[in-house]
């Protein structure tokens, strides 16, 4: 991923927090800092070029409200755009949350972006040694963003720069800090459909090869219909489609069996799996907005043994 494609899609994502944020209810996640995070300028320019791009993903809809943007806006976000960054932050979240009081000590977020975790819940800076691993291409951008909306860097944020996608190298965060004898939470979110499978189970097999027992992570994975399923308003279609136009395509989706075996064969146990109709009741229920649960999109807790 080059410089401008991880800093538009850490751009894209915040301005989807963002958005929920401000103009949604009930919230499902609320990340009230991205918004500082982003330019007016990128604000605008991200809303304009969403809205101007209607007709890729409904036709209807571009015609409907074509005399109100902000609607075409709001319909967007929430059936395309924010659905799973948003109940997958809140679900992560709510477990590393129960796992802190279990003993979790350090928390490690890969492919971090914008992620706003430590500047929300400033009171766990005593507690808890966060490691944000990203490119460093990524981190360098996020700092200075960092910088422009005068957050400084607590001492319990350590930012590690990996392409862990390719080559993760354990020993790079323990240079920057990270002690594996202690519990550890991770969170991979957003990352497993762009490895194969091959890829993801050497990943899960690095992260926890050195870590003890009772550590564990949150990530979110595509069932075996991703290629097949086209969603509400083919959003699933669209979200394949534009993942291979940008030149980072969707590479593996796995059936439950899979997926157990490949934790499994890396000493892990699924604790908890959440598949989209679970996602549903559990984020979207009651809802009277466009907003409902990614079909294929699932999210699992793995504990090792």
């Amino acid at each position: 991923m080059e410089k401008n494609e991880s800093s538009l899609t850490s751009l894209i994502s915040a301005f989807g927090r963002a958005y929920h944020s401000k103009h949604d209810t009930p919230k499902i996640f609320d990340d009230f800092i991205a918004r500082e995070l982003i330019t007016k300028k990128e604000f605008c320019d991200i809303r304009e070029n969403m809205i101007k791009g209607i007709q890729f993903f409904n036709n209807e809809i571009a015609e409907k409200f074509q005399d109100h943007p902000d609607e075409i806006l709001k319909w967007i976000t929430q059936v395309q755009l924010s659905p799973t960054p948003l109940a997958r932050a809140a679900y992560c979240e709510n477990v590393l949350f129960h796992e802190i009081v279990l003993g979790a000590e350090q928390y490690v977020i890969l492919g971090a972006g914008l992620d706003t975790f430590c500047f929300r819940n400033q009171e766990l800076n005593n507690d808890l040694e966060i490691f944000e691993v990203d490119y460093p291409s990524a981190q360098d951008f996020k700092k200075k963003r960092l910088a422009d909306a005068n957050y400084q860097i607590p001492v319990n944020l350590h930012f590690i720069s990996m392409d862990f996608t390719t080559d993760f190298i354990m020993q790079n965060l323990i240079d920057g800090g990270f002690m594996p004898h202690k519990k550890t939470f991770f969170s991979l979110l957003g990352v497993s459909y762009y490895l194969t499978k091959e890829e993801n189970g050497n990943l899960i097999n690095e992260l926890f090869t050195k870590v003890p027992s009772g550590s564990s992570i949150v990530f979110d994975y595509a069932d075996n219909e991703l290629f097949e399923e086209k969603g509400v308003s083919n959003r699933v279609q669209n979200m394949v489609q534009m993942a291979s136009a940008s030149g980072e395509p969707m590479k593996s989706c796995f059936t439950y069996e899979e997926m157990e075996k490949m934790l499994e064969d890396s000493g892990l146990l699924i604790y908890e799996h959440l598949s989209p109709v679970a996602i549903n009741n559990q984020f979207f229920g009651d809802r009277s907005d466009y907003l409902s649960a990614f079909e294929t999109i699932h999210y699992i807790h793995a504990v090792k043994k």
